[in-house]
């Protein structure tokens, strides 16, 4: 039987192309404005996207490397995610809504509170995407100097996630009784107390809002390193990849759900999507102009500026040359990511940028909806995908070819709902009910 595919949508800043901003149909203040979110959203969901998804960090990581490269960047300016989706909420009635937060400059009620809030006010479309940060620049933010080591937060990262998960747990389904009659708000009996104690997180609890519609929101996770996959292994819902090449998507696969059932879960209860950028034209020939397009108005100073953040400082290489090993990257999962697309391709320094620039690191697909379905299939029957988190060059431009072009395609093809057929978002994953740690009922409140 053919398996149904999810689709996420990633709708950070004006599209993951760097000179989308340049684009002459692209508002170039969009991403400070809640109509163009809005009309993203929309987009989405009269497209039965599963969830759209903002990406977020807590400072402007982008440095002026080299020099006059900050500038020429849009991703500089941008709205709280949980504020934007709390507003997404209340114009959408069925899309998902992801963001993330970090685990390194966050408390766990903090986080708990929130997406709690969040998936009570969408009725159950709240997820929670778990990051650990990685930049000086958000460290600098919040009381320190440099970003705490790789080890120290991800190992604080797995409490965080456990104590929030713990949080969530603190009412039953239906321990509000609202019996006015009797004066009973709530029965004592269905409220549980954490009393967490650990290493770096001391949580009395009880949360202080009612269990979520959907059990707990949706638990996100992007890292491909050892910590972050057996945190996704352990608690994820959703796994947002980057391989840029089938073998390696079907090793990272095969090699995350084997994790995921030593830890005594249903591996299909874990969904693994790949970011997909794609370039759709009725011709390929097309689609390839819209590539070129986007590229040429990539200044070379903005180009190479993004190779610093995930590759480390490569200035002292000839541009034109091969690429070499990551130099102190920030982000070692990327890094090694694009250092094999690079050596396999035979890429510059130069094309590589042009790479990641059109992109900003998630896979290239360039070509017609036809074209770009038989990718998406053929990572769906070789068992590299679950689905795809669709990163669009620019938006709404890239939404809307996606929407009116490849979403029939994969319909015609069985691979994608014509319609929604629940109300939630775990409902639209296909993933059950959590069970309460306490042993008791997981009905929502209401």
């Amino acid at each position: 039987m053919t398996r149904m595919m999810s689709l996420g949508l990633s709708m950070r800043y004006l599209g993951y192309h760097a000179a989308a901003w340049r684009h002459p149909e692209v508002d170039p203040g969009g991403a400070s404005d809640l109509a163009h979110f809005a009309e993203v959203a929309r987009l989405a969901e009269a497209a039965t996207f599963d969830m759209v998804f903002l990406a977020d960090g807590i400072g402007i990581r982008a440095k002026d490397e080299p020099a006059g490269s900050l500038c020429q960047s849009a991703q500089t300016a941008e709205l709280e995610p949980l504020t934007l989706l709390s507003a997404l909420a209340a114009l959408t009635s069925r899309i998902g809504l992801v963001a993330t937060a970090s685990t390194t400059y966050n408390e766990p009620f903090h986080v708990a509170r929130k997406y709690a809030s969040l998936d009570r006010i969408s009725g159950g479309r709240a997820g929670w995407n778990i990051v650990t940060s990685w930049s000086d620049a958000e460290a600098q933010n919040f009381n320190r100097d440099s970003h705490l080591d790789y080890a120290t937060r991800y190992e604080r990262a797995a409490e965080f996630v456990e104590v929030v998960k713990g949080l969530w747990d603190s009412w039953d389904g239906d321990a509000f009784r609202h019996d006015k009659a009797a004066g009973v708000f709530f029965d004592p009996a269905k409220l549980h107390v954490l009393n967490h104690a650990g290493k770096h997180f001391k949580v009395k609890g009880p949360l202080s809002v009612a269990r979520s519609p959907q059990g707990r929101p949706i638990l996100v996770q992007a890292g491909a390193s050892e910590a972050g996959m057996e945190i996704a292994a352990g608690s994820a819902d959703v796994v947002y990849a980057v391989p840029h090449d089938i073998d390696t998507a079907r090793t990272y696969y095969a090699g995350l759900k084997r994790r995921v059932a030593a830890q005594g879960r249903d591996p299909a209860h874990l969904k693994i999507m790949p970011g997909i950028t794609p370039f759709i034209g009725r011709t390929e020939a097309e689609a390839r102009e819209k590539y070129d397009l986007l590229n040429a108005l990539v200044a070379p100073e903005l180009g190479l500026s993004y190779l610093y953040g995930q590759m480390g400082d490569l200035s002292g290489h000839p541009l034109d040359g091969p690429v070499p090993e990551p130099n102190d990257p920030k982000v070692r999962s990327i890094a090694q990511n694009l250092l094999t697309l690079a050596r396999r391709e035979d890429l510059t320094i130069r094309q590589l940028y042009t790479t990641i620039a059109a992109g900003f690191g998630s896979r290239i697909l360039i070509g017609t909806a036809a074209q770009i379905a038989d990718e998406m299939q053929d990572w769906m029957e070789r068992e590299a995908a679950d689905g795809f988190n669709i990163c669009p060059p620019a938006l709404p431009i890239g939404l809307r070819d996606f929407a009116a072009e490849v979403v029939p395609e994969l319909r015609r093809r069985g691979l994608f709902r014509t319609d929604y057929a629940a109300a939630t978002l775990r409902g639209h994953l296909g993933l059950p009910m959590p069970a309460s740690r306490y042993g008791t009922p997981v009905m929502p409140s209401r």
